[in-house]
C-alpha cells in the first residue's frame, strides 16, 4: 500500500510519539510505502495567542499542503495520529477533498476532553463529554493549566461538533482498549467505525529472570500517575521489599527524605528501564487516570514481569487479575500494599503469572500481530471508500 502518515509531534518527546515512530518502521519492514506530513510544537513558539487559537480550530496552510502532498505521493489512505494544535482537523478536509479515506488512531480523549485525560484535580471528570461545547474545561483552565489555552482547544471541539467532523470525516477510528472505544461510542461516535487495535512492544526485549528482589516503577513522576499512593504504599510495607523509581516529572522533589528502601534513579534512557524490568519481582503501575493504553505494562508482559496495576480504565483490561497480576483499588495505598505484601509470600504463583503476562504479550501485543491487525483495519477500509458527505 502507499500510505500518508500525519502526526503532530509534542515538545516533550513521550509515548505517543514513540508509538507514531514505530508504527511507521513496522509498516516499512513489510514492503508499505509510507510518506509523512508532520508538524512539531516547538514551532508553537514563533506564533501569537490570538493566532494560535485560530489555528488550532483551522490551518488552511495545513488544508493546501496536505492536499498538494497527497496530489503528488498519491497515497491510499491517510493514517492521523495527531493534529494539535498546528494541524487542526483540517487535515481530514484535505483528505476528503482529495477522495482518499482517513483512519484516525486515538492516542487518548482529546476529542471528548480539552485536557485529553479525562481528569480533574487529580479525579477522573466527564463533565465535557456530553456537552456540545465543552464549557467545563474552560472554567477550571484544565488544558495546561490556562483558560485562554483551554478556549482554544474547546473552540477546536465545538466548533467541529457542530460540523459533524468526527462522525462524517472520518473512515475509521482506532481505539487502544474496548474501554477507551466504549467511552468514544457512548459519547457519539459511530459503533460501526470504532475498532480496537493495541499498541505493541518491539523489539522483543525477551524474558528476564526476575531475581533482584525489588519492585520497580516506571513512569511520569505526576500526580495523575499515583506516586503519592505508591510511597505511602511502601511506607506501610516497611521496608519488606526494595522499590526503584525510574522517571522525572513535577513530584521528583519527593525523593529528599523519601521512605526508606525506595531508591529514585530519575530518567533513564528505555534500555537501562527494560534491563531493570528483568530483574525486578514485579512492576507497580498505580495510574488513577483511565490511562490511554499502558504501554509499560506490555513492556513488563513482554519480559515476564506480573504487574499490580489500578483497577481502573485500561490497566484493568490489560492485567488480568491473579493472571498477569494483580489489581487493586485505585488511589488505596493500603490495598496497593496488601497486594505487594501478597506477592512477597507467593513466588509460585508469582512466577505462573510472569509466565501468563509472557504469552499474553506474544499473542496480543508482538510487533507481528500488531500488524496484521492494522493491515486488517486498511484492507477494511478500502473496501469502503469516502462517501460524498465524507469528501
Amino acid at each position: 500500500m502507499r500510505l500518508l502518515l500525519v502526526h503532530n509531534s509534542y515538545q516533550q518527546p513521550g509515548g505517543e510519539d514513540q508509538v507514531v515512530a514505530s508504527e511507521l518502521e513496522l509498516l516499512a519492514s513489510h514492503g508499505h510505502e509510507v510518506a509523512r506530513y508532520s508538524a512539531h510544537n516547538d514551532a508553537v513558539e514563533g506564533l501569537s495567542r490570538l493566532r494560535l487559537a485560530f489555528r488550532t480550530i483551522w490551518s488552511w496552510a495545513t488544508y493546501w499542503e496536505l492536499r498538494a502532498l497527497i496530489r503528488r505521493e498519491r497515497p491510499e489512505l491517510v493514517h492521523v495520529h495527531n493534529t494539535l494544535p498546528l494541524m487542526s482537523p483540517a487535515v481530514y478536509y484535505a483528505a476528503g477533498a482529495e477522495r482518499v479515506p482517513v483512519v484516525q488512531t486515538l492516542h487518548n480523549y482529546r476529542l471528548l476532553c480539552p485536557q485529553a485525560l479525562l481528569l480533574r484535580e487529580q479525579r477522573i471528570c466527564e463533565d465535557c463529554v456530553g456537552p456540545r461545547v465543552p464549557w467545563p474545561g474552560i472554567v477550571h483552565g484544565c488544558y495546561r493549566e490556562s483558560r485562554s489555552a483551554t478556549t482554544a482547544v474547546t473552540g477546536m471541539l465545538s466548533v467541529h461538533r457542530m460540523l459533524g467532523t468526527w462522525t462524517r470525516k472520518v473512515t475509521r477510528y482506532v481505539a487502544l482498549t474496548e474501554f477507551m472505544r466504549a467511552k468514544f461510542v457512548s459519547a457519539g461516535f459511530p459503533a460501526e467505525r470504532v475498532v480496537v487495535k493495541p499498541n505493541f512492544v518491539a523489539p522483543d526485549p525477551g524474558v528476564g529472570c526476575h531475581g533482584g528482589g525489588y519492585g520497580l516503577f516506571v513512569g511520569r513522576l505526576s500526580p495523575e500517575k499515583g506516586v503519592r499512593t505508591l510511597l505511602r504504599a511502601w511506607a506501610q510495607l516497611g521496608g519488606r521489599i526494595p522499590l526503584k523509581i525510574v522517571g522525572d516529572g513535577p513530584l521528583q522533589h519527593l525523593a529528599h527524605g523519601s521512605t526508606p528502601g525506595v531508591e529514585w534513579l530519575g530518567r533513564l534512557d528505555h534500555e537501562s528501564a527494560v534491563a531493570l524490568m528483568k530483574e525486578a519481582t514485579v512492576l507497580a503501575f498505580p495510574s488513577e487516570c483511565y490511562e490511554g493504553f499502558g504501554t509499560t505494562i506490555v513492556e513488563a508482559f513482554a519480559t515476564g514481569l506480573p504487574v499490580v496495576a489500578s483497577n481502573l480504565g485500561a490497566m484493568a483490561e490489560i492485567v488480568a487479575d491473579r493472571d498477569t497480576g494483580l489489581l487493586f483499588k485505585p488511589g488505596d495505598a493500603l490495598d496497593l500494599a496488601a497486594k505487594m505484601e501478597w506477592t512477597l509470600g507467593h513466588p509460585v504463583e508469582m512466577k505462573e503469572m510472569g509466565c501468563h503476562a509472557r504469552a499474553e504479550y506474544e499473542g496480543k501485543y508482538a510487533a507481528e500481530r500488531n500488524y496484521q491487525l492494522l493491515h486488517e483495519i486498511y484492507e477494511r477500509v478500502l473496501e469502503r471508500r469516502p462517501t460524498e458527505s465524507e469528501g
